[in-house]
This record gives structure tokens, sequence and C-alpha cells, in this order.
């Protein structure tokens, strides 16, 4: 039986399977989820289209770009832009617009929804794909927070609230 492949990209080798080479397969694996778990890629974004990638068994950042972590957005945007990752990965994203122009920048999966960057938002938010669309956690740096009724205490002595 040949091995197989996780969504982030990880080799799944079966028993007796690539005997000789399973040091490198398995450092490979332990640097994709390095990556998935902690990476950092800063994207430029030169078209109003831009899909981020996973290559099976393969950690190179330029070739497995939907694979990291942390993903700061960059580049003078000439109009909307959609930003997608693949279909059927479910991970964590912290994604920072720091792009010029006043135009929007959609970050989703090819066929879901997403959470689109408004024209003014060049923030950071928590973001996270489900499978099927990638969700806004509400955690972000601009903008308004609801809390529900809930109290923010904003210092350690409790005397600003």
């Amino acid at each position: 039986m040949a091995s197989s492949y996780t969504v982030l990209g990880t080799e799944k080798m079966t028993t007796g399977e690539n005997a000789g080479t399973w040091g490198t397969k398995t450092n490979t694996n332990l640097e994709i989820l390095e990556q998935a778990f902690g990476g950092y890629l800063a994207f430029t974004i030169d078209a109003t289209s831009e899909t981020l990638a996973i290559t099976d068994g393969d950690s190179t950042a330029s070739t497995s770009q939907a694979r990291h972590q942390v993903i700061k957005l960059s580049g003078t945007l000439s109009g909307n832009t959609t930003v997608t990752v693949p279909n059927d990965i479910v991970k964590t994203y912290i994604v920072s617009n720091a792009t010029s122009g006043t135009y929007t920048v959609a970050f989703k999966t090819v066929s879901g929804t997403g959470f689109t960057f408004a024209t003014t938002n060049k923030g950071v938010k928590l973001l996270y794909a489900d499978g099927t669309n990638v969700v806004d956690t509400g955690i972000g740096s601009v903008g308004t927070y609801d809390l529900d009724g809930g109290e923010l205490t904003l210092d350690a002595d409790s005397y600003t609230s």
C-alpha cells in the first residue's frame, strides 16, 4: 500500500515503506507541522485573485503557503481581491492585512465563504477554516467588541473597568 497524505500535506507512510528515506520524510513532516502551528508567510498580492496552495509532502514555503499559521498580506491593490485556501483544510489563521489601496481583501476557501477586510481595515484577524468556509472569530486588532454584558477590566488592581 502506498503512502497517503493529510490535508496539511504530511505523509502517512505504511509499515515497511520508505526504507532508507524514513528519517528524511519524518523531518519533512515535522517541518510541515511547524509551519501549520507557528509558520509565518509574507505574501505579496499582485492580482485580484490569489490562491494559497498546499503541496503534499513538501515543506517549501513558496509552494505550500496555505499551511502557515500567520499570513501577512501586502502589496498595492488594484481592485477588490480574493485570497483563497483549499476547501478541505481545518486550521486557524492569523491574517494581517498590510495592503495599500482602498479595496477589500476577502480571505476564503476556494468554494466556500470567508472573511472580508473592509477597504479601511488594515488590521489583523484571527480566523479559522472549518473544512468548508473561513470563519471570523471576532478577535482582531481593528473594530469594536461586544462583551454581551460582561465586564472588561483594564488594569491589574481592577480600578478601571
